[in-house]
């Protein structure tokens, strides 16, 4: 997307985690909490996926100002067995909250070749990806998910009552991870808005206008609250049942149960696995294999697109074209954290 309705400049990596770091300590944050969670927006930004890095950080602020998120609270063990464990997130900050489950899930996975930590009481996490990025560094094959509030129609239906409730998949590779992060919604609300903020339509139909008519006009799309479930019904089947999992698995809320309000969303529920393939692949063969499998997807483009890409490999790439250039970032949010960093 372009960038005609926005004045942007470049940063570097390492300008907009200090940035970061300073806000999250002047909103009171503990010094390791606050490089952390800066570490996890950075990361997001750089890694292309704008809308929930530092585009969304003046929602996460705002947050922590209405009292949504508690940054003093970590997550509590309720119940264990096993290989799966549940926590209470304890509406604590949400992307510390999962990548903590993660890490436990990993831990669990060495231990037990799979691990499922179940998160309730918990706070949006961001980018769902940064979970599963995490899991493949660590050699694992990762899966998790989490409800959000009510925002997606059921198909068939004019008013929203499931979440877009996103899903991300996992599988470490040598040559580059294959992660898989996607919404119920075949875009996202973030990728909504910043289609809007570039002034440019939507590449396919993406949901509704208030008049019922399929559009690829975002602005129109958040309007009516009824963007379009991924695969019709089948995309509006599959985020009921990851609401159903999330909320049975963690003991927490369902969608129906999460203030509708985006800057009041809390009490969410997440499910996080872990899968040690070394304990499985005892002849090392999963990477060659998941090389071979990744390498029969290029073949010859259609007419629309540039060329065959797998899950992931468009950040990998947008990675190192930021670390190299700089972190592309909208002026006026780069003011905005400057100005709560007080620097």
């Amino acid at each position: 997307m372009s960038s005609a309705l926005v004045t942007r400049l470049r940063v570097s990596y390492q300008e907009l985690f200090e940035a970061l770091q300073r806000a999250l300590l002047k909103l009171g944050f503990a010094s390791e909490p606050a490089a952390r969670c800066a570490r996890l927006f950075t990361d997001t930004t750089c890694d292309g996926v704008y809308s929930h890095g530092l585009n969304r950080f003046a929602r996460f602020v705002a947050t922590i100002h209405n009292g949504t998120v508690d940054i003093q609270s970590t997550p509590e063990l309720v119940t264990s067995c096993g290989a799966v464990e549940r926590w209470d997130g304890k509406l604590g900050v949400g992307n510390l909250n999962a990548y903590q489950s993660m890490e436990r899930a990993v831990a669990l996975a060495r231990q037990h070749s799979i691990g499922c930590v179940a998160l309730a009481n918990t706070n949006h996490w961001m980018r769902g990806g940064s979970y599963g990025w995490q899991a493949a560094d660590a050699g694992m094959v990762g899966i998790c998910w989490t409800n959000t509030l009510p925002n997606l129609p059921p198909w068939g239906a004019s008013d929203a009552r499931l979440g877009n409730n996103p899903i991300v998949i996992a599988v470490p590779r040598p040559g580059g991870h294959v992660v898989l992060d996607m919404a119920m919604s075949q875009f996202s609300y973030g990728a909504l808005r910043a289609y809007q903020l570039s002034g440019e339509q939507l590449p396919v139909n993406g949901g509704y206008d208030l008049e019922g008519n399929l559009t690829r006009n975002p602005k129109a799309i958040e309007a009516s609250g009824r963007p379009l479930p991924i695969g019709y019904w089948k995309g509006s089947g599959l985020a009921l049942l990851l609401d159903l999992m999330a909320a049975m698995l963690s003991g927490g809320q369902a969608t129906y149960q999460i203030p509708a309000d985006p800057e009041r969303e809390t009490g969410l529920s997440q499910v996080f696995i872990a899968i040690n393939l070394a304990a499985l692949d005892q002849a090392g063969l999963a990477g060659q294999l998941a090389d071979q499998i990744v390498g029969n997807l290029t073949s010859p483009p259609n007419s629309t697109a540039e060329r065959v890409r797998y899950p992931g490999e468009r950040v990998l790439q947008t990675r190192k074209e930021n670390l190299k250039e700089g972190i592309p970032v909208a002026q006026s949010a780069w003011d905005e954290l400057v100005a709560i960093g007080g620097s």
